[in-house]
This record gives C-alpha cells, structure tokens and sequence, in this order.
C-alpha cells in the first residue's frame, strides 16, 4: 500500500505504520524540510485505507512536530529544529577584554547568602523537608503579599526552579508540536531556544521601549498564536517595560481572544524600580513568573509562579511526575532574604540606572542611539553585527551578538551594563560609536 513521491513511497496499512514510515524519510533526509505531502484523501485512495486513516496518520506527523498544514497550502515537512542552540552563538573573549557579553548580575548587588542559608539549616533541623511536605507556607504567604501589592490577581502559587522551568511545563501542558506561539523579537535567547526544541512556531513581535506593539501581538493572534509570552520588566535584551498605557493595550487585544495562554515574565521584580502594570486576568489561561535569580543570585534557582487554577494545577502535575518539588533549603532561603529585606531593591535598581542610563546618554553625545529603559542590558541597533564586534574586540570590549535574540528583526548588539565602573562608561561610548555604523531608531525592527 504506497503511493509515490518524487524521492519517497508513502507505505503502511495503519496510521502508526504511515506515520512512522514518513517520520524515518525525514530523519533521513528523504523528505527534506518544506517537502509536500499528498493530500489526505489522495493519500487514502492510493494507499487503499480510509480517509480517516490517512488523516489519523497526519495527525500523529503534527503532534510530533515532523508536518506543519497551512489550509489550501497544504501538509508540509516542517523545517529541522536548529542544530546549535543560540546560547552557542557566542564569541570567544580574548585575555584583558572586559565581557559585557554574559547577562550576569553585578555580584557585589547581590545579598550575602550565609545567614540565609544558615537559617535555613536551622529550619530544617526543627522541621525536616521529606517527601510529601508542601511548599514552604512563609514563603508562599510573603510571595502572595508581594504579588496583591503590585495588581496581579489572586490565584494559586506554586515554585520551580527558575522561569523557565516553569514556561516549559505550562507549554508542554498546553501546546503540541506546529502550534504557533507569540514571542517579542528579539527576544530572550533561553526562551527562543526552548519553543525550537519544543517543535513551536514562533510569530515574532516587534516592540519598543515600551513593551511589545499592540498592532504586532494582534497580528500575532489573527495568526492563530496558541500562546503568548511578554516580559513585564528589564526585558532581555532591549530592557523594555511594560507602561500602564502599553499594558491596557495589550489587555484590549488579548480580550477579543480569551482562550489563548498568557505567560507573563517579571524577572525584574526585586532590582528594577519601575511599577508592574500586569496583564493577568485578562484571558482565561495564563501565569505570571516571578524570578529569583537576577535579585538573589543566579544559583538560587527559584521562581514564583501564579495565575488561573488549571493551568496552575497542569504545571504543578507535571511538576510532580518530573523534579517533584523545588528544594526546601533554598525556599526557606529566600523566604528569609525577604523577610529581612535583604535587599534594598530601590538602591539596586539606581546603581543599574546609573551604568545603563549613563551608557545610553553617553552614546546619544556620539550620536548613536541605544535603548535601555531598565534591567542589566543596553541594546544598541547596528548596521552589522561581525564587523562591530570585531571592531571592539581589539579595543577591550566584548559585546554578544544580537543574532541570538534575533528571528526578524534588525541587527544589533547587547551590552550588559550590571558590571560597568563609571569610568568606563564614556570610552565604552566612544570606541562603540567608532565601530558602529550609524544605528537605527525608535522601535527594534
């Protein structure tokens, strides 16, 4: 039972067999990306099994990500998930050059871990963590007074290990392989990563200092985006936030299609002193993810997560049947960092204001126009990304490509500020105005 391709034979009795034939002819380059399949009733009739299975077939093909079908344009091979993950776009930083590549927070910002952890130890003497104990109560109750403070509507919490442990358990809870997903351009290069791997379409957004253009998360659900992902503050790259005019926007568009999954990233929350103006509660499904790592410390991998009861209950499922839980040591850590404030979040957010806004303000004397309204990073848009970096390279610096946080947008370079002396600020300017073509403005792409 076949039926013939320019390079291939369709073969099988059942949908297993169909689609597991088709699946081997793409690994092994037979069916090469973009390849057309058959339509399904053509499929049958040649084939000589029903209609249904021959649907049933393609079927299996889209939920393993192998075929994508686009109406009248037909079933297609989808294109091979990127061999190299865009971490790996990187460039090697030569001895004495300073690396302003890494996205790392400013060490000496971050709180002193050995009380906490010593407390901690103390907690779990008294009361030791074993298998079936909840979520540490101090730190979801303090985590809930946080989250009530600043707008996001009440729901139930729960804790994973960084944001996006908990983005790709909600993805994988609510989305299959080919379906589309809204993503800001550029964007954060860990998330980007993660929607390839998990056989996701992305739709790229374009935004501005402002947060991710109305018109462009419309576009993006006329699109069909099963999902949504917005950065609320500091977003990764551009430092992006979210303004109360931008947010009711975005709530506007959002409301017109109340079934599509919001996933919000406030990753800001504890170094960045602007408000969260939330996006919550306006569809039926979302989660609003609250890091650690940038305000603690990277290796306290940590988040807070909240928003509508199912989705909370599928990532707490999955949740179980994989990590199990977040280790109670480093709950209760931080749930002492927080309650002895251990970090002035409003003296932190300045120290960075002053690198990333002097950076920007410096680079506007030379005439080149950079964006960084709050977080670690300044982006700068360039004419070419190769020819800047290795024109600062000899001059010190190290810069990350902006090709890894890029699917359509503009060139551009990152420059992370959280470890800038103020005395290097004005030669970085200087020698990044001499490597650089003249940029572009306004909006990233």
């Amino acid at each position: 039972m076949w039926f013939v391709l320019e390079n291939y034979t369709i073969a099988g009795g059942t949908a297993s067999e169909i689609a597991a034939g088709v699946e081997v002819a793409v690994s092994e380059g037979r069916l090469p990306p973009g390849a057309l399949l058959p339509p399904v009733r053509e499929v049958a009739a040649r084939a000589g099994v029903s209609a249904g299975t021959a649907a049933a077939a393609y079927r299996l093909l889209r939920e393993r990500g192998v075929v994508e079908t686009a109406g009248r344009r037909g079933t297609r091979v989808r294109p091979r998930p990127a061999s190299t993950f865009r971490e790996a776009i990187r460039i090697e930083v030569p001895p004495g050059a300073r690396d302003l590549a890494t996205g790392n927070p400013d060490p000496a910002l971050l709180p002193p871990l050995y009380d906490a952890l010593a407390a901690a130890a103390r907690a779990h003497e008294e009361r030791p963590a074993m298998y079936g104990t909840g979520d540490d109560e101090e730190l979801v109750a303090l985590a809930g007074e946080r989250l009530r403070a600043d707008g996001v509507p009440e729901g139930p919490l729960a804790i994973t290990s960084g944001t996006l442990d908990a983005v790709e358990r909600v993805l994988a809870a609510h989305l299959r392989p080919g379906d589309p997903i809204a993503v800001e351009d550029p964007g954060w290069t860990a998330l980007l990563d993660l929607v390839t791997v998990l056989g996701l379409r992305p739709v790229p957004m374009r935004l501005d200092d402002d947060g991710p253009l109305p018109d462009e998360l419309a576009r993006a659900l006329r699109a069909g985006a099963r999902a949504v992902v917005i950065t609320a503050r500091a977003q990764n790259p551009t430092g992006a936030a979210v303004t109360a005019a931008r947010a009711a926007e975005l709530r506007e568009a959002l409301a017109g299609h109340p079934e599509v999954l919001l996933i919000e990233d406030d990753h800001g929350s504890g170094f960045v002193d602007l408000p969260l103006h939330p996006l919550a509660g306006s569809v039926n499904k979302w989660i609003l993810i609250r890091s650690t790592a940038k305000a603690l410390g990277p290796d306290l991998r940590l988040a807070l997560v909240t928003g509508d009861p199912v989705t909370l209950g599928r990532l707490r499922g999955r949740q179980r049947l994989a990590a199990g839980w977040v280790s109670h040591l480093l709950q209760r850590a931080v749930a002492h960092l927080w309650r002895t404030r251990a970090v002035d979040t409003a003296a932190v957010a300045a120290a960075y204001g002053r690198r990333r806004d002097g950076l920007v303000e410096a680079l506007a004397g030379h005439g080149v126009r950079a964006h960084g309204r709050s977080g670690l990073n300044v982006w700068i848009p360039v004419a070419d990304e190769t020819t800047a970096i290795t024109r600062l390279l000899p001059r010190g610096w190290a810069c990350a490509p902006g090709a890894r946080n890029r699917i359509g947008s503009p060139p551009g370079l990152r420059v992370t500020v959280s470890s800038l002396r103020p005395e290097e600020i004005e030669p970085l300017a200087a020698d990044l105005a001499a490597a650089l073509l003249p940029a572009a403005e306004g909006r990233y792409g």
